[in-house]
């Protein structure tokens, strides 16, 4: 079964990929958005209201009952009649039977995605009922026999040309494929609606437990005349919305807008306790139906629970490099991007979400964006390992990483022998161009660096030198981009080291950091391989550990601590490992302040920096490289989206998801070559691989390095 899905899942994917309008509308969208929201936030202080946002929400999800009992009363108390639905059944059958008892043939909803979860209209058509969607985009989708691509901008997938098609099927004639015309035919076609309904339907996007009301936060005034005109009104609305006090709720609205579409303030804020009076004077009915239906099993989660945290902005598609590529069509289910994955998980099922777990690339653009401090990536991680301990990670990685990988010395043997075994494909060059038969899409859209004749490992010890009163002496991660593919990188840094006064060892018996097992979903020999490299880092009782790799120093610094914490052996020495790993940018701008020992010799050439995901958004290092390039004599020329995936994420860009892994590299590749600058600089091998591989393959007169290679360089 989970082969029929995976050759489904990948027919979508590659569908998506063959609509290159697609990608073009929703990068358009995602670079408009970045400028947006950075102006919307201007001059606060983001990270504070994050935490404050996301401690209250974990207060809430911790005492849920006792604020769902509070609502509850209030509500009732101003005249609502509230029901607590466990499933998604109990809701749209409770929906559905207040519909067939009022007599009502028609409703009207706002947008509520709480409603697409829960396949609320399914439920009214075989009851009998027309529900007709008013949100301008949900219209659109519902016209079209689709379902939602964004939780904010329901139709941000399609084009006024398609929309104009469509809503000429409703009018009758031909349509200007013009937004302010479209927007006039809608507001025509929808409006006796509001009138003809016997039901309002809306979501809520916050509930107050202290008041007992709600608040829509909306662009447009369709909720409002959906909650006042029909005699009904119905709010469908999960518990995790629920806030304490208006206080709180005031403190979500000061930043969903802000989050979701970069706006200062939404057009409309609308606050109802009780049944508004009716159009007519005649009796009114408020019926809010409180929707559990996975969130009680999801606060129960001591892996996941964090994800009830989320205020719904759908910010983490909008800055998510596998969204813009592939759209929420795809990267989703009924929830979308990031989130979706987690949500769709515990409300939908797991089989449901084990495609798009796989999906993400795990670049953490969405972790820096959320603004309830959600650690989507560890969570997303977590699901992954769950996925392939029910599912399997498949015969070749099992083989690889729990038979080859825990053994050190036979990892590293076949390694070795690599270096023999691709000599016939390799040509005496250091990139392979082609690759033959079956492996040949591997170099369809980049050249693959090969493996070194000597391990960094087999030679450092030729360059590292021993120091009379060295100002720290430090361990050296090389992880296995630095020993097996690039050791020139590592001779980099024990050069550069070595000069300003540090001495640098290497562990013999360190070994592959554990991401590669655990992104494939195999925690177990992630946990065995982070006891393996805590021995080996820590047995000469080093000053630092430093490291060339961010994905590296993320596993070293996060995930060993995670791994290990409830090892009454090895946490006091994960949490010791961690706080002594350092990347080396940041421990030569940081630690040694020496970035004036760079300014040697004549001007350097102009450099334009990439930022690596987990050092940026991982490690929180961005500025030092570029400081210390710009102190080295280097032009630090910016390319656009410099801290936007390149696209690798391991094997990712291998057996993962390689199609879409490639036009997130070209994307990359665009942005470096527009900078016009001679060399773009990175502190990831990982990057190096799909960058330097990217940019030779299409033939570009532009140098790839490390950082630390620059270093060097500007030393001799």
């Amino acid at each position: 079964m989970s082969k029929q899905r995976s050759r489904q899942y990948k027919a979508r994917i590659d569908q998506a990929l063959a609509t290159p309008k697609l990608q073009e509308a929703l990068h358009r969208f995602g670079d408009a958005f970045l400028v947006s929201r950075a102006n919307a936030f201007a001059g606060l202080d983001f990270e504070a209201l994050r935490q404050e946002i996301g401690q209250m929400k974990d207060a809430v999800r911790e005492n849920s009952p006792a604020y769902v009992a509070e609502f509850t009363r209030n509500a009732e108390a101003a005249g609502a009649k509230v029901f607590l639905a466990k499933s998604a059944e109990e809701a749209n059958s409770y929906i559905a039977e207040l519909a067939k008892a009022r007599g009502v043939k028609m409703v009207v909803k706002s947008k509520s995605m709480a409603s697409e979860e829960t396949h609320l209209n399914v439920a009214l058509e075989q009851a009998g009922v027309r529900a007709l969607e008013t949100d301008l985009g949900e219209w659109i989708i519902q016209l079209a026999g689709q379902k939602p691509s964004h939780m904010v901008m329901p139709a941000i997938h399609m084009f006024k040309e398609e929309v104009a098609e469509l809503f000429g099927k409703v009018t009758g004639q031909t349509e200007a494929p013009e937004i302010a015309h479209l927007v006039q035919v809608a507001r025509e076609q929808l409006r006796q609606g509001y009138f003809d309904a016997g039901m309002g339907i809306t979501g809520a996007n916050i509930a107050v437990a202290e008041t007992g009301g709600i608040a829509l936060v909306t662009n447009e005034g369709n909720a409002r005349l959906a909650s006042t005109l029909p005699k009904i009104h119905v709010v469908l609305v999960g518990i995790e919305k629920l806030v304490p006090t208006l206080e709180d709720a005031a403190k979500v609205i000061r930043v969903l807008p802000k989050n979701a579409t970069g706006q200062l303030l939404t057009s409309y804020v609308t606050w109802i306790r009780g049944a508004v009076p009716s159009h007519d004077d005649g009796e009114k009915e408020l019926h809010i139906v409180l929707l559990d239906n996975g969130r009680t099993a999801l606060a129960e989660s001591a892996h996941c629970k964090d994800a009830l945290r989320c205020i719904r902005c759908g910010a983490c598609a909008n800055v998510c490099p596998v969204y813009q590529t592939v759209g929420g069509h795809v990267f989703g289910h009924i929830y979308i991007g990031a989130i979706g994955i987690i949500l769709t998980a515990f409300f939908h099922g797991l089989d449901k979400a084990a495609e798009i777990v796989r999906a993400c690339i795990g670049c953490r653009a969405c972790v820096a964006v959320c603004p309830a401090d959600i650690d989507l990536e560890g969570i997303i991680l977590h699901l992954r390992a769950v996925v392939g301990k029910e599912e399997g990670i498949g015969l070749g990685k099992s083989i690889v990483f729990k038979q080859v990988m825990r053994n050190r010395r036979l990892f590293h043997t076949l390694i070795r022998a690599g270096s023999v075994l691709q000599k016939p494909v390799s040509k005496g060059e250091r990139s392979i161009r082609h690759l033959p038969m079956y492996f040949s899409s591997l170099t369809e859209w980049r050249t693959l660096p090969t493996i070194a004749e000597k391990p960094l490992r087999d030679q450092i010890d030729q360059y590292a030198r021993k120091l009379d009163k060295p100002r720290y002496r430090v361990a050296f991660f090389g992880g296995c981009g630095n020993d097996f593919i690039y050791p020139e990188m590592g001779i980099s840094l024990v050069q550069v080291l070595n000069r300003l006064g540090v001495e640098v060892y290497y562990p013999q018996e360190q070994n592959c950091c554990g991401i590669p097992a655990l992104y494939s979903g195999d925690r177990e020999t992630a946990v065995d391989l982070a006891e393996q490299n805590v021995k080996a880092m820590l047995a000469e009782n080093p000053d630092y550990i430093v490291t060339t790799c961010p994905t590296c120093t993320m596993a070293l610094k996060r995930d060993f601590v995670e791994h290990l914490a409830d090892n009454p052996v090895w946490a006091q020495k994960a949490l010791e490992l961690s706080e002594k790993t350092i990347d080396v940018s940041a421990f030569i701008a940081n630690v040694l302040k020496a970035a004036g020992e760079f300014a040697l010799g004549a001007e350097g050439e102009a450099v334009t920096y990439h930022d690596s995901c987990h050092l940026k958004r991982g490690a929180g290092v961005w500025q030092e490289p570029r400081a210390l390039l710009a102190a080295s004599g280097h032009e630090v020329v910016e390319m656009a989206h410099a801290d936007r995936c390149c696209g690798f994420g391991g094997s990712y860009s291998f057996t993962s998801h390689p199609h879409i892994a490639r036009e997130i590299n070209k994307d990359k590749i665009d942005d470096i070559a527009a900078s016009g600058a001679p060399i773009v600089a990175m502190d990831c091998p990982g990057c190096l691989i799909n960058i330097r591989g990217g940019l030779e393959k299409r033939g570009l007169n532009v140098r790839a390095a490390h950082t630390i290679e620059l270093l060097a360089e500007r030393l001799k």
